[in-house]
């Protein structure tokens, strides 16, 4: 059909059918079924489904290609015929997967009563499984008055079943057993450095590429930044929004992330990515954005949501033509009103049943928590809804227990199954490795997984998910070099980013020839490394933090899609000694039981301590001593033989007893090595001091020094 023809045919959409229906090809067109929603391929043909209270019309656009700037067909949807309550659908016959097709909904524009229609706007299926990004896709067309045809991205039809998984299902590892690696799909192999071949850098295929190198290095699972599609425009000043926390679908993976470029292929290619990554006993989690949509505030693009249901879709004010913005990105998801639980719930199950994904991180979780009004609630339906959900039953739930808008829920998240993100151990452990006063209890407390914040909730110690660096902020290497954010190429004049992040350059701000201070800052990263991988509860990695990434001083770099953010891989014979060591360090963490507790440690009031806490003197610590401001100084050591638990598979624990030695003073402290028994015998497993070193087993009640700013770890047993 020429676009002449396809503008006469949305010019007379208000004509109903002669016989009460509306026709493709010259044949009617079927009513449909109202479910399931978005698009489903049948031998025959596809059915539309989508939700849309308060349209007086939904015209569904067919087009000939992504590329394509006009509808080769517009079927207006006949309410008599094709809606079901609030529903609109339709059966087109002689359609199947990899049709390109979208929405135009017709209505009110009352803002003041919540309602945004505008017929002139190309919206996205809610629903849509892939989407179709045009050459010439345009933010600012959705923004703005008049038709946006021709730059709007699309939705394709797509069949899932057509995938063979050979087999394949989630490896559903016990979170005691886990060690997170938080990445950036693009940022991990777009540097030429990587070592992928050009076509596939920066893709899902190019991340299959380098799982020899994340096996080598030891960790079970990829937290992968945020891979549905999102809206690359959304940034500043012609900029890119990098890290992709702008979603534009629930359902589909990002475009470009792929090397195959037809609209299918993405899916086909995430897939393969998950597949092998299994194959490798790691698992795939997904860092999922339910909290609002790039659709921003009341100026924003009409991209799906607000030109279907936006009084649905988003928590507005009292006054309906604003928006409630507990997010800080404009608006925010109405994730408790029952359609869009419905959705979410949805969309979970399609990424667990279809695309075989091993769990979740939902960024600012707490917004889950909201009602319809924005009042936190104690008990929300949607926390409800999934946690009680059997096909997402053993999927590993991770909540950013915090909002935009200062609700703060870490250690009482509601639910049972859901594990969060420890904020508190972040800034704990920085505030005791840059020397600050008062720290050394909270450091305990961080240590044994937090019973401090989690332990009244009678949960376990991997209920917290321990980090020291992650997306948002420094990276490690940027946290010993620079005392104040730089962030000056994201065009805000530096006013974006957190100012309070607890770092120490070590004495020069930004990159130096001084290899005292050079050999200070390497050893700062030594220091959190280890003491996060001895910690108990769930270690996560920021991605290139083990190879010295640097984004040069820049804690907020979600708009540089550069070698400014990206991996790179042509490491100096340091990074390479680095890299090493945190190898060895993973691999004890795996190796030493102790160190994966499924239970909180309960130190003396066990009878036989699991936990104890010692002085230099190798004295146990009096309160007195907890409460000394200057005390910088702490031994934990941890009883193998006091273990009184099975493992994750119901096995004994038996493993050998583990002492760490934390000096975060700039001076020596000689630490006395435990005596428990005549023949006790400690080998030293690794000194952050030293990171080369090894060492002759030494006596217990023989003193060793500790050299400043430094963390050692020593085992007793064999």
């Amino acid at each position: 059909m020429s676009a002449r023809q396809a503008r006469r045919t949305a010019a007379t959409a208000h004509e109903p059918h002669p016989q009460g229906t509306v026709a493709f090809n010259g044949d009617p067109i079927a009513p449909g079924e109202s479910a399931p929603l978005g698009a489903s391929a049948t031998a025959h043909g596809v059915n539309f489904s989508v939700f849309s209270k308060d349209a007086d019309l939904v015209e569904l656009l067919l087009f000939e290609s992504p590329q394509a700037t006009e509808p080769a067909e517009t079927i207006p949807l006949d309410p008599r015929v094709h809606r079901t309550y609030h529903y609109w659908h339709a059966f087109v016959p002689g359609l199947a997967a990899g049709q390109v097709y979208a929405y135009r909904a017709h209505g009110a524009s009352a803002p003041e009563r919540g309602l945004r229609f505008d017929a002139e706007k190309v919206l996205l299926d809610p629903y849509g499984l892939a989407v179709a990004v045009p050459d010439d896709y345009s933010r600012s067309a959705a923004s703005r008055p008049g038709d946006n045809v021709a730059h709007a991205m699309k939705s394709v039809v797509a069949d899932p079943r057509r995938y063979d998984w050979e087999g394949d299902t989630p490896l559903r590892r016990p979170f005691s057993e886990t060690i997170i690696y938080e990445l950036h799909v693009r940022g991990f192999t777009r540097h030429p450095s990587s070592g992928v071949a050009p076509g596939k850098r920066g893709t899902y295929a190019g991340l299959v590429d380098k799982i020899p190198y994340l096996q080598d290095l030891g960790i079970t699972a990829v937290e992968l930044l945020p891979v549905f599609q999102f809206d690359p425009q959304d940034a500043p000043g012609g900029r890119v929004n990098y890290w992709g926390y702008q979603p534009v679908s629930f359902f589909a993976p990002h475009h470009a992330y792929s090397s195959r470029k037809t609209p299918l292929a993405v899916l086909d290619e995430f897939r393969d990515m998950v597949k092998a990554f299994h194959r490798a006993g790691i698992e795939v989690i997904l860092d999922v954005v339910y909290n609002h949509t790039t659709e921003g505030g009341p100026n924003g693009p009409t991209i799906c949501y607000r030109g279907l249901a936006n009084d649905f879709y988003y928590i507005l004010d009292a006054d309906r033509s604003r928006y409630a913005d507990y997010t800080g990105c404009g608006n925010t998801l109405n994730a408790n009103q029952p359609t869009v639980r419905r959705l979410i719930q949805d969309s979970l199950r399609y990424w667990v049943t279809e695309m075989h994904v091993d769990g979740f991180r939902f960024d600012l979780a707490s917004i889950l928590c909201r009602d319809e009004s924005g009042h936190p609630q104690p008990r929300p339906p949607i926390l409800r809804d999934i946690e009680s959900d059997p096909i997402l039953a053993g999927t590993k739930l991770i909540a950013e227990a915090w909002d935009a808008a200062g609700l703060y829920q870490v250690g009482s998240f509601v639910g049972d199954a859901w594990h969060e993100w420890n904020g508190k151990f972040r800034d704990d452990l920085r505030a005791f490795l840059k020397g600050d006063d008062g720290t050394v209890r909270r450091l305990a407390a961080r240590l044994v997984g937090s019973p401090d914040i989690f332990g009244h909730e009678e949960r376990e110690p991997e209920q917290s998910i321990n980090f020291v660096t992650c997306h948002d902020g420094f990276t490690l290497n940027d946290l010993v070099s620079y005392d104040r954010k730089h962030n000056e190429a994201n065009g805000e004049e530096n006013r974006d980013g957190d100012a309070n992040n607890i770092n120490w350059n070590c004495g020069v701000e930004g990159p130096t020839n001084d290899t005292a201070i050079a050999e200070l800052r390497r050893r700062q990263r030594r220091n959190f490394l280890t003491t996060l991988l001895v910690s108990q509860g769930v270690p996560m990695l920021s991605g290139g933090d083990e190879v010295g990434r640097s984004q040069l001083g820049n804690n907020n770099a979600y708009c540089q899609d550069s070698p400014l953010s990206w991996t790179h891989w042509d490491l100096t014979p340091e990074e390479s000694t680095f890299l090493e060591f945190v190898r060895r360090l993973v691999a004890i963490r795996k190796s030493e039981p102790v160190l994966r507790r499924r239970t909180f440690l309960a130190g003396r009031r066990s009878g036989a301590a699991d936990v104890l806490w010692l002085r230099a003197d190798g004295v146990e610590l009096a309160d007195a001593d907890w409460n000394n401001h200057d005390q910088a100084a702490l031994a934990m050591l941890l009883d193998g033989a006091a273990i009184q638990e099975p493992d994750a598979r119901g096995e004994p624990i038996v493993g050998d007893s583990l002492l760490a030695l934390f000096n975060g003073s700039d001076r020596e402290v000689e630490f006395t090595l435990p005596a428990g028994s005549a023949d006790a015998r400690w080998a030293r497993l690794l000194d952050t001091a030293d990171p080369e070193g090894g060492g002759v087993p030494v006596s217990g009640g023989d003193r060793v020094p500790s050299a400043p700013r430094s963390v050692s770890v020593w085992r007793s047993g064999r």
